[in-house]
């Protein structure tokens, strides 16, 4: 029965890859002084009754470097809109134009951009939290393997498997937070 045990690598490779696929979401939301589409991603309206992304309820343009505009179809949501971006912790100051919501990118001070260095590593540390998470998923099934009678070479060999896969992924979010972080300080 042992011979049987088949470590499913690509799962585990999977898992890990959403974990990284989530960190660059997180990222792309991280203002660095420069306009960007995306900085808007993780801000909801209350629209209709529900909470909505922002995307659903106007189009989201980046007309030059430092200038987002959110133009809204329904004129009704243009005050539920700027106020969802007011509260999103952004740090931006809508301003109104009928349907359409300028928003100007101020430039990043120094104590900004230390915040948002701070922010990124914290969620590169999710990103490593996560994928030492499916680390240990597989661990376990490794182990409950080795108690149905695996043997102690196959044993070395999958969680090493494991292991040089784990060690992987996390040199791969340092390398991220790196280049997001010398992003961040760039002025």
């Amino acid at each position: 029965m042992s011979d049987d045990f088949e470590l499913d690598t690509d799962d585990l490779k999977r898992r890990m890859d959403g974990a990284m696929s989530n960190l660059r979401t997180e990222f792309a939301s991280l203002r660095t002084g420069r306009a960007s589409a995306s900085m808007l991603e993780p801000v909801m309206v209350d629209a209709y009754g529900s909470m909505t992304p922002i995307n659903q309820v106007g189009t989201v343009n980046v007309p030059e470097p430092r200038m987002v505009t959110v133009n809204v179809w329904d004129k009704g949501l243009v005050g539920k809109v700027e106020k969802a971006i007011r509260e999103s912790g952004l740090g931006i100051n809508p301003q109104l134009n009928g349907t359409i919501i300028m928003l100007p990118i101020p430039e990043l001070n120094e104590e900004r951009r230390r915040e948002l260095g701070k922010v990124a590593g914290q969620y590169a540390e999710h990103a490593r939290v996560s994928i030492r998470n499916v680390r240990r998923d597989g661990m376990d099934q490794i182990k409950k393997a080795k108690a149905d009678g695996m043997s102690e070479d196959d044993q070395k060999f999958w969680e090493s498997e494991v292991q040089d896969l784990t060690d992987q992924m996390i040199k791969v979010v340092d390398a991220a937070l790196e280049t997001k972080q010398a992003e961040i300080m760039q002025v």
